[in-house]
Protein backbone atom coordinates (compact mmCIF):
# COMPACT_ATOMS: atom_id res chain seq x y z
CA UNK A 1 0.00 0.00 0.00
CA UNK A 2 1.36 3.59 -0.89
CA UNK A 3 1.89 6.57 1.26
CA UNK A 4 -1.20 8.51 -0.01
CA UNK A 5 -3.01 4.86 0.67
CA UNK A 6 -2.21 4.74 3.89
CA UNK A 7 -2.62 8.74 4.60
CA UNK A 8 -6.29 8.22 3.56
CA UNK A 9 -6.99 4.95 5.51
CA UNK A 10 -5.54 6.74 9.02
CA UNK A 11 -7.89 9.65 8.18
CA UNK A 12 -10.77 7.34 7.45
CA UNK A 13 -10.12 5.59 11.06
CA UNK A 14 -9.82 8.99 13.08
CA UNK A 15 -12.99 11.09 11.21
CA UNK A 16 -15.52 9.04 13.18
CA UNK A 17 -13.19 9.15 16.45
CA UNK A 18 -13.41 13.17 16.00
CA UNK A 19 -16.68 13.88 15.22
CA UNK A 20 -17.60 11.58 18.26
CA UNK A 21 -15.71 14.05 20.10
CA UNK A 22 -17.14 17.27 18.82
CA UNK A 23 -20.48 16.16 19.35
CA UNK A 24 -19.59 15.26 23.18
CA UNK A 25 -18.29 18.56 23.38
CA UNK A 26 -21.83 19.90 22.40
CA UNK A 27 -23.69 18.36 25.02
CA UNK A 28 -23.19 20.57 28.14
CA UNK A 29 -23.87 23.84 25.94
CA UNK A 30 -26.42 22.39 24.45
CA UNK A 31 -28.28 20.57 27.92
CA UNK A 32 -28.24 24.38 29.33
CA UNK A 33 -29.06 26.01 26.14
CA UNK A 34 -32.42 23.59 27.16
CA UNK A 35 -32.46 24.54 30.93
CA UNK A 36 -31.86 27.93 29.92
CA UNK A 37 -35.46 27.95 28.59
CA UNK A 38 -37.20 26.38 31.36
CA UNK A 39 -38.58 28.55 34.92
CA UNK A 40 -36.24 29.81 36.95
CA UNK A 41 -33.38 29.49 34.51
CA UNK A 42 -30.71 31.24 36.53
CA UNK A 43 -31.13 29.15 39.78
CA UNK A 44 -31.28 26.15 37.65
CA UNK A 45 -28.27 26.65 34.96
CA UNK A 46 -26.33 27.34 38.36
CA UNK A 47 -27.64 23.97 39.84
CA UNK A 48 -26.92 21.87 36.41
CA UNK A 49 -23.44 23.40 36.10
CA UNK A 50 -22.56 22.37 39.05
CA UNK A 51 -24.07 18.73 39.36
CA UNK A 52 -22.53 18.74 35.67
CA UNK A 53 -18.69 19.93 36.68
CA UNK A 54 -18.95 17.25 39.64
CA UNK A 55 -20.01 14.20 38.04
CA UNK A 56 -17.06 14.98 35.04
CA UNK A 57 -14.58 15.20 38.13
CA UNK A 58 -15.80 11.66 39.54
CA UNK A 59 -15.70 10.23 36.26
CA UNK A 60 -12.25 11.59 35.21
CA UNK A 61 -10.52 8.62 36.15
CA UNK A 62 -12.59 6.31 33.68
CA UNK A 63 -11.51 8.53 30.96
CA UNK A 64 -8.26 6.77 29.74
CA UNK A 65 -9.75 3.80 30.03
CA UNK A 66 -10.22 3.60 26.09
CA UNK A 67 -6.62 3.97 25.47
CA UNK A 68 -5.84 1.24 28.01
CA UNK A 69 -8.36 -0.96 26.30
CA UNK A 70 -7.21 0.34 22.98
CA UNK A 71 -3.74 -0.82 23.67
CA UNK A 72 -3.78 -3.83 26.38
CA UNK A 73 -7.13 -6.24 25.18
CA UNK A 74 -5.07 -8.59 22.79
CA UNK A 75 -6.76 -12.02 23.72
CA UNK A 76 -8.85 -13.76 25.97
CA UNK A 77 -6.73 -13.46 29.37
CA UNK A 78 -6.25 -10.26 28.92
CA UNK A 79 -9.96 -9.36 28.01
CA UNK A 80 -11.21 -10.49 31.13
CA UNK A 81 -8.62 -9.07 33.56
CA UNK A 82 -9.12 -5.54 31.73
CA UNK A 83 -12.90 -6.19 32.29
CA UNK A 84 -12.37 -6.95 36.05
CA UNK A 85 -10.35 -4.06 36.43
CA UNK A 86 -12.82 -1.21 34.48
CA UNK A 87 -15.97 -2.91 36.85
CA UNK A 88 -13.81 -1.96 39.58
CA UNK A 89 -13.21 0.81 38.90
CA UNK A 90 -16.54 1.76 37.68
CA UNK A 91 -17.99 0.68 40.82
CA UNK A 92 -15.46 2.48 42.95
CA UNK A 93 -16.43 5.86 41.11
CA UNK A 94 -20.23 5.28 41.23
CA UNK A 95 -19.98 4.67 45.25
CA UNK A 96 -18.25 7.85 45.17
CA UNK A 97 -20.54 10.32 43.58
CA UNK A 98 -23.38 8.57 45.34
CA UNK A 99 -21.62 9.63 48.76
CA UNK A 100 -21.14 12.98 47.56
CA UNK A 101 -24.50 13.21 46.81
CA UNK A 102 -25.42 12.29 50.20
CA UNK A 103 -27.59 15.51 51.49
CA UNK A 104 -25.41 15.91 54.61
CA UNK A 105 -22.23 15.94 52.09
CA UNK A 106 -23.43 17.61 49.46
CA UNK A 107 -24.77 20.84 52.00
CA UNK A 108 -21.46 20.89 53.09
CA UNK A 109 -19.65 21.16 49.87
CA UNK A 110 -22.16 23.42 47.79
CA UNK A 111 -23.34 25.84 51.02
CA UNK A 112 -20.09 26.22 53.51
CA UNK A 113 -17.36 25.42 51.04
CA UNK A 114 -19.14 26.27 47.67
CA UNK A 115 -21.06 29.23 49.14
CA UNK A 116 -23.94 28.67 47.00
CA UNK A 117 -27.63 29.49 48.32
CA UNK A 118 -29.55 26.69 50.03
CA UNK A 119 -32.06 26.48 46.99
CA UNK A 120 -29.86 26.06 44.51
CA UNK A 121 -27.71 24.22 46.43
CA UNK A 122 -30.80 21.70 46.81
CA UNK A 123 -31.60 21.69 43.29
CA UNK A 124 -28.33 20.73 42.22
CA UNK A 125 -27.91 17.63 44.72
CA UNK A 126 -31.25 16.32 43.35
CA UNK A 127 -29.63 16.80 40.02
CA UNK A 128 -26.52 15.12 41.30
CA UNK A 129 -28.10 12.10 42.52
CA UNK A 130 -30.07 11.61 39.27
CA UNK A 131 -26.38 11.19 37.32
CA UNK A 132 -25.77 8.60 39.68
CA UNK A 133 -25.48 6.28 36.99
CA UNK A 134 -22.85 8.19 34.94
CA UNK A 135 -19.50 6.77 36.28
CA UNK A 136 -19.98 3.52 35.45
CA UNK A 137 -21.97 4.08 32.31
CA UNK A 138 -19.46 6.09 31.09
CA UNK A 139 -16.61 3.59 31.92
CA UNK A 140 -18.67 0.72 30.17
CA UNK A 141 -18.87 1.83 26.61
CA UNK A 142 -15.39 3.40 26.44
CA UNK A 143 -13.69 0.29 27.60
CA UNK A 144 -16.28 -1.43 24.76
CA UNK A 145 -15.50 1.84 22.47
CA UNK A 146 -11.42 0.63 23.02
CA UNK A 147 -12.58 -2.87 21.95
CA UNK A 148 -14.06 -1.10 18.88
CA UNK A 149 -11.14 1.18 17.92
CA UNK A 150 -8.70 -1.77 18.89
CA UNK A 151 -10.42 -3.64 15.64
CA UNK A 152 -10.76 -0.69 13.59
CA UNK A 153 -14.41 0.09 13.91
CA UNK A 154 -14.42 3.74 14.75
CA UNK A 155 -17.24 4.39 12.73
CA UNK A 156 -19.52 2.39 15.16
CA UNK A 157 -18.19 4.47 17.93
CA UNK A 158 -19.56 7.54 16.46
CA UNK A 159 -22.71 5.69 16.13
CA UNK A 160 -23.12 5.60 19.57
CA UNK A 161 -22.38 9.23 20.03
CA UNK A 162 -25.55 10.32 17.83
CA UNK A 163 -28.14 7.86 19.57
CA UNK A 164 -26.53 9.56 22.83
CA UNK A 165 -27.39 13.20 21.68
CA UNK A 166 -30.93 11.46 20.28
CA UNK A 167 -31.88 10.37 23.54
CA UNK A 168 -31.09 13.40 25.81
CA UNK A 169 -33.05 15.60 22.92
CA UNK A 170 -36.04 13.38 23.50
CA UNK A 171 -35.48 12.43 27.51
CA UNK A 172 -35.14 16.49 27.80
CA UNK A 173 -38.35 17.19 25.89
CA UNK A 174 -40.33 14.79 27.16
CA UNK A 175 -39.54 15.71 30.42
CA UNK A 176 -39.73 19.18 29.92
CA UNK A 177 -43.12 18.87 28.27
CA UNK A 178 -44.87 16.44 30.24
CA UNK A 179 -43.22 16.99 34.05
CA UNK A 180 -42.94 19.98 36.10
CA UNK A 181 -39.38 19.19 37.59
CA UNK A 182 -36.78 21.91 37.80
CA UNK A 183 -34.52 22.26 34.80
CA UNK A 184 -31.50 20.81 36.76
CA UNK A 185 -32.91 17.92 36.77
CA UNK A 186 -34.33 17.78 33.86
CA UNK A 187 -30.88 18.00 32.57
CA UNK A 188 -29.31 15.65 34.61
CA UNK A 189 -31.62 12.91 33.30
CA UNK A 190 -31.22 13.22 29.69
CA UNK A 191 -27.33 13.45 30.57
CA UNK A 192 -28.19 9.90 32.21
CA UNK A 193 -30.27 8.72 30.10
CA UNK A 194 -28.22 9.52 27.10
CA UNK A 195 -24.85 7.69 28.79
CA UNK A 196 -27.03 4.72 29.32
CA UNK A 197 -28.08 4.12 25.78
CA UNK A 198 -24.91 4.63 24.15
CA UNK A 199 -22.61 2.32 26.72
CA UNK A 200 -25.91 -0.40 25.87
CA UNK A 201 -25.10 0.29 22.64
CA UNK A 202 -21.71 -0.12 22.33
CA UNK A 203 -22.13 -3.36 24.41
CA UNK A 204 -24.10 -4.54 21.50
CA UNK A 205 -22.07 -3.12 18.30
CA UNK A 206 -19.00 -4.78 20.16
CA UNK A 207 -20.76 -8.12 20.66
CA UNK A 208 -18.76 -9.84 17.94
CA UNK A 209 -15.88 -8.84 19.08
CA UNK A 210 -16.44 -9.88 22.72
CA UNK A 211 -17.32 -13.17 21.22
CA UNK A 212 -13.97 -13.62 19.44
CA UNK A 213 -11.99 -12.54 22.54
CA UNK A 214 -13.60 -14.84 24.86
CA UNK A 215 -13.75 -18.03 21.82
CA UNK A 216 -11.73 -21.10 24.39
CA UNK A 217 -9.86 -22.49 21.26
CA UNK A 218 -8.22 -18.76 20.56
CA UNK A 219 -4.39 -19.01 21.55
CA UNK A 220 -4.08 -16.58 24.78
CA UNK A 221 -0.91 -15.94 26.60
CA UNK A 222 -0.94 -15.21 30.26
CA UNK A 223 -3.29 -12.50 32.09
CA UNK A 224 -1.85 -9.30 33.59
CA UNK A 225 -2.80 -9.00 37.19
CA UNK A 226 -5.07 -6.47 38.92
CA UNK A 227 -1.87 -5.05 40.42
CA UNK A 228 -0.36 -4.94 36.69
CA UNK A 229 -3.10 -3.33 35.24
CA UNK A 230 -3.26 -0.96 38.75
CA UNK A 231 0.36 -0.12 38.26
CA UNK A 232 -0.01 0.96 34.31
CA UNK A 233 -3.62 2.92 34.73
CA UNK A 234 -2.93 5.28 37.74
CA UNK A 235 -0.49 7.42 35.65
CA UNK A 236 -3.23 7.12 33.02
CA UNK A 237 -5.90 8.22 35.71
CA UNK A 238 -4.22 10.69 37.15
CA UNK A 239 -3.70 12.52 34.10
CA UNK A 240 -6.83 13.05 34.11
CA UNK A 241 -7.84 14.56 36.97
CA UNK A 242 -4.98 17.23 36.93
CA UNK A 243 -6.65 17.41 33.18
CA UNK A 244 -9.86 18.57 34.81
CA UNK A 245 -8.69 20.56 37.51
CA UNK A 246 -7.61 23.07 35.25
CA UNK A 247 -11.12 24.56 34.22
CA UNK A 248 -11.94 25.52 38.20
CA UNK A 249 -8.22 26.85 38.62
CA UNK A 250 -8.89 28.86 35.78
CA UNK A 251 -12.53 29.87 36.99
CA UNK A 252 -10.75 30.60 40.40
CA UNK A 253 -8.01 33.18 38.49
CA UNK A 254 -10.77 34.89 36.79
CA UNK A 255 -12.66 35.55 39.21
CA UNK A 256 -10.09 37.52 41.66
CA UNK A 257 -8.45 39.10 38.17
CA UNK A 258 -9.10 42.50 36.54
CA UNK A 259 -12.70 42.66 35.16
CA UNK A 260 -13.92 39.17 37.20
CA UNK A 261 -17.42 39.41 35.73
CA UNK A 262 -16.92 40.23 32.21
CA UNK A 263 -14.21 37.59 32.26
CA UNK A 264 -15.98 34.90 33.38
CA UNK A 265 -18.93 34.91 31.02
CA UNK A 266 -16.58 35.21 27.82
CA UNK A 267 -13.94 32.63 29.02
CA UNK A 268 -16.67 29.88 28.16
CA UNK A 269 -17.70 31.08 24.80
CA UNK A 270 -13.95 31.58 23.63
CA UNK A 271 -13.07 27.74 25.30
CA UNK A 272 -16.00 26.57 23.31
CA UNK A 273 -14.59 28.09 20.19
CA UNK A 274 -10.98 27.15 21.00
CA UNK A 275 -12.54 23.15 21.39
CA UNK A 276 -14.27 23.45 18.17
CA UNK A 277 -10.81 22.72 16.81
CA UNK A 278 -8.78 21.18 19.19
CA UNK A 279 -11.77 18.06 19.06
CA UNK A 280 -9.97 15.93 16.35
CA UNK A 281 -6.56 16.37 18.51
CA UNK A 282 -7.99 14.39 21.53
CA UNK A 283 -9.48 11.72 19.15
CA UNK A 284 -6.35 11.40 17.73
CA UNK A 285 -4.49 9.52 20.68
CA UNK A 286 -6.37 6.48 20.53
CA UNK A 287 -5.75 6.68 16.13
CA UNK A 288 -1.64 6.81 17.51
CA UNK A 289 -2.40 3.76 20.13
CA UNK A 290 -4.14 1.46 17.50
CA UNK A 291 -2.42 2.28 14.19
CA UNK A 292 1.17 2.69 15.38
CA UNK A 293 1.19 -1.08 15.47
CA UNK A 294 4.03 -3.54 17.05
CA UNK A 295 7.43 -2.12 17.24
CA UNK A 296 6.30 1.19 16.01
CA UNK A 297 6.11 0.01 12.07
CA UNK A 298 3.51 2.45 11.29
CA UNK A 299 4.51 5.11 12.90
CA UNK A 300 5.70 7.63 10.40
CA UNK A 301 2.59 7.53 8.75
CA UNK A 302 1.01 8.17 12.31
CA UNK A 303 3.12 11.21 12.41
CA UNK A 304 2.54 12.66 9.14
CA UNK A 305 -1.39 12.29 9.33
CA UNK A 306 -0.98 14.35 13.05
CA UNK A 307 0.97 16.69 11.05
CA UNK A 308 -1.30 17.26 8.42
CA UNK A 309 -4.29 17.58 10.93
CA UNK A 310 -2.49 19.89 13.09
CA UNK A 311 -1.90 22.36 10.34
CA UNK A 312 -5.18 21.45 8.84
CA UNK A 313 -6.95 22.67 12.34
CA UNK A 314 -5.00 25.73 13.18
CA UNK A 315 -5.47 26.88 9.80
CA UNK A 316 -8.66 27.02 9.60
CA UNK A 317 -8.91 28.51 13.12
CA UNK A 318 -6.32 31.17 12.19
CA UNK A 319 -9.01 31.77 8.63
CA UNK A 320 -11.24 32.50 11.08
CA UNK A 321 -9.59 34.14 14.49
CA UNK A 322 -7.93 36.71 11.99
CA UNK A 323 -10.64 37.54 10.03
CA UNK A 324 -13.82 39.68 10.10
CA UNK A 325 -15.40 35.93 10.35
CA UNK A 326 -13.73 36.03 13.90
CA UNK A 327 -15.96 39.01 14.89
CA UNK A 328 -19.10 37.62 12.98
CA UNK A 329 -18.99 34.20 14.49
CA UNK A 330 -18.84 35.71 18.80
CA UNK A 331 -21.12 38.86 17.82
CA UNK A 332 -24.06 37.40 15.38
CA UNK A 333 -23.87 33.54 16.20
CA UNK A 334 -22.91 33.50 19.92
CA UNK A 335 -24.83 36.46 20.46
CA UNK A 336 -21.62 38.38 22.65
CA UNK A 337 -22.62 42.27 22.92
CA UNK A 338 -19.56 45.05 22.29
CA UNK A 339 -18.45 45.27 25.66
CA UNK A 340 -17.81 41.76 25.49
CA UNK A 341 -16.12 41.05 22.09
CA UNK A 342 -12.48 42.45 23.30
CA UNK A 343 -13.00 39.52 25.71
CA UNK A 344 -13.61 36.74 23.77
CA UNK A 345 -11.93 37.89 19.93
CA UNK A 346 -8.30 38.68 21.34
CA UNK A 347 -7.98 35.83 23.84
CA UNK A 348 -8.96 33.28 21.01
CA UNK A 349 -6.29 35.01 18.74
CA UNK A 350 -3.54 33.73 21.16
CA UNK A 351 -5.20 30.40 21.04
CA UNK A 352 -4.32 29.56 17.74
CA UNK A 353 -1.67 27.51 18.54
CA UNK A 354 -3.43 25.03 20.57
CA UNK A 355 -5.21 22.73 17.95
CA UNK A 356 -2.08 22.03 16.95
CA UNK A 357 -0.35 21.03 20.12
CA UNK A 358 -3.29 19.01 21.00
CA UNK A 359 -2.61 17.02 18.13
CA UNK A 360 0.88 16.76 18.76
CA UNK A 361 0.39 15.61 22.61
CA UNK A 362 -1.98 13.23 21.48
CA UNK A 363 0.35 11.44 19.04
CA UNK A 364 3.18 11.53 21.79
CA UNK A 365 1.22 9.97 24.53
CA UNK A 366 -0.08 7.13 22.28
CA UNK A 367 3.58 6.35 22.14
CA UNK A 368 4.37 6.38 25.80
CA UNK A 369 0.95 4.51 26.31
CA UNK A 370 2.09 1.74 23.89
CA UNK A 371 5.39 1.97 26.20
CA UNK A 372 3.79 1.00 29.33
CA UNK A 373 5.21 4.27 30.27
CA UNK A 374 2.13 5.92 31.60
CA UNK A 375 4.22 7.82 34.21
CA UNK A 376 5.55 10.15 31.57
CA UNK A 377 2.22 10.64 30.69
CA UNK A 378 1.10 11.92 33.89
CA UNK A 379 4.28 14.03 34.81
CA UNK A 380 4.17 16.01 31.43
CA UNK A 381 0.31 16.70 32.44
CA UNK A 382 1.27 17.75 36.08
CA UNK A 383 3.88 20.25 34.50
CA UNK A 384 1.33 21.67 32.14
CA UNK A 385 -0.92 22.11 35.12
CA UNK A 386 1.97 23.99 37.79
CA UNK A 387 2.91 26.25 34.45
CA UNK A 388 -0.98 26.83 34.15
CA UNK A 389 -0.75 28.55 38.01
CA UNK A 390 2.45 30.19 37.56
CA UNK A 391 1.37 31.92 34.43
CA UNK A 392 -1.73 33.17 35.87
CA UNK A 393 -0.25 34.10 39.33
CA UNK A 394 1.85 36.12 37.23
CA UNK A 395 -0.33 37.69 34.33
CA UNK A 396 -3.32 38.14 36.10
CA UNK A 397 -2.73 38.64 39.59
CA UNK A 398 0.76 40.44 39.72
CA UNK A 399 0.33 41.92 36.29
CA UNK A 400 -3.15 42.59 36.58
CA UNK A 401 -3.81 41.79 32.57
CA UNK A 402 -7.02 41.32 31.50
CA UNK A 403 -8.00 37.85 32.72
CA UNK A 404 -9.46 36.52 29.60
CA UNK A 405 -5.62 37.24 28.00
CA UNK A 406 -4.11 36.08 30.99
CA UNK A 407 -6.20 32.64 30.25
CA UNK A 408 -5.38 32.34 26.75
CA UNK A 409 -1.40 33.13 27.37
CA UNK A 410 -1.36 30.72 30.49
CA UNK A 411 -2.83 27.93 28.61
CA UNK A 412 -0.87 28.07 25.50
CA UNK A 413 2.55 28.14 28.00
CA UNK A 414 1.38 25.10 29.67
CA UNK A 415 0.66 22.83 26.81
CA UNK A 416 3.89 24.04 25.03
CA UNK A 417 5.72 22.85 28.22
CA UNK A 418 3.92 19.32 28.25
CA UNK A 419 4.43 19.54 25.04
CA UNK A 420 8.01 20.35 25.65
CA UNK A 421 8.59 17.49 27.89
CA UNK A 422 7.33 14.73 26.21
CA UNK A 423 9.43 15.59 23.16
CA UNK A 424 12.51 15.67 25.10
CA UNK A 425 11.74 12.38 26.99
CA UNK A 426 11.02 10.90 23.40
CA UNK A 427 14.83 10.25 23.01
CA UNK A 428 15.04 7.64 26.34
CA UNK A 429 11.63 5.72 25.12
CA UNK A 430 12.36 1.68 24.25
CA UNK A 431 12.43 1.31 20.80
Amino acid sequence: MDSTSRLRNILAFWLPLAAAWLMMGAEGPYLSAIVARLDRPVENLAAFGLSFSLAWLVESPIIMLLSATTALARDRASFLALRRFAYLLNGALTALLVLLALPPVFRFLAEQVLGLPAEVARMANLATALLAPWPAAIGYRRFHQGLLVRNGLTRRVAYGTVLRLATMSLAAAGLALGTRLPGACIGALALSSGVVAEAAASRWMARHVVRDLLDPGRESGPAPSLGELARYYYPLALTSIIAMSNAPLLTFFLGRGRDPLQCLAAWPVVHSFVFFFRSGGSAFQEVGVALTGTEGRNEAQVRRAAALLAACATGLMLAVVLTPLGALWFRRVVGLGPGLLPFALLPARLLILLPAMEYLLSFQRSRWILAGRTSVISTATALETAVLVLGMTLFALVLDWRGTLAAALALTVGRAAACGYLLRKAADRPE
